[in-house]
């Protein structure tokens, strides 16, 4: 069985939005390591949405980007990408595949059948499997800013304190500080 690893860019104040983090290759670079290390992704509609519209683009060479970024994309196109959704069951985008039904059972079918782990990059849904007890590890990018607006992290709250266990830290160049930690069982 895969862990399933939890992995976001995150501001001081814990604000989750997309926007707010420095974009640089150091940071592509980051993700881009961490989804060769795994298996496969797991998102939630909306950031499916978010990523269908913008990564196949520069994958294809259609969309200007630096080469750590086209490197991201190249290798995101060809990795296996589930998504869950209740409203949506189309999924066109090269090796996206929908997960239905009950998510518990869903989610860990797929950890079952990915032994190099899963990546998931979605803040409610990260919530949601938090609930389900199903996230294994947590790889936070803190960046140097302070947002001063949502969403944040966890936002909707958990029915009870994670207690976590550091793995690893590690500063980057940018001042943004990698954050591996293991769930506590």
């Amino acid at each position: 069985m895969g862990l399933l690893t939890f992995s976001i860019n995150v501001t001081l104040d814990g604000c989750v939005d997309h926007q707010e983090g420095i974009a640089d290759d150091e940071i592509h670079a980051f993700f881009t390591r961490l989804m060769d290390e795994a298996g496969a992704m797991l998102w939630g509609r909306v950031t499916y949405e978010m990523m269908e519209s913008y990564w196949p683009a520069v994958a294809r060479g259609d969309e200007e980007a630096p080469p750590a970024m086209r490197e991201w994309a190249v290798k995101l196109e060809a990795k296996p990408k589930y998504v869950v959704s209740s409203t949506r069951k189309d999924f066109p985008w090269t090796n996206s595949h929908h997960i239905a039904g009950d998510l518990r059972t869903g989610v860990q079918k797929l950890k079952d059948a990915t032994p190099a782990g899963v990546l998931l990059g979605s803040g409610k849904l990260a919530t949601e499997l938090d609930r389900l007890d199903l996230i294994d590890e947590y790889e936070f990018l803190i960046h140097p800013r302070i947002a001063g607006h949502g969403p944040t992290l966890y936002q909707s709250g958990l029915p009870s304190t994670r207690r976590l266990e550091l793995v690893s830290t590690k500063p980057l160049r940018n001042g943004a500080v990698a954050m591996h930690y293991r769930r506590a069982r």
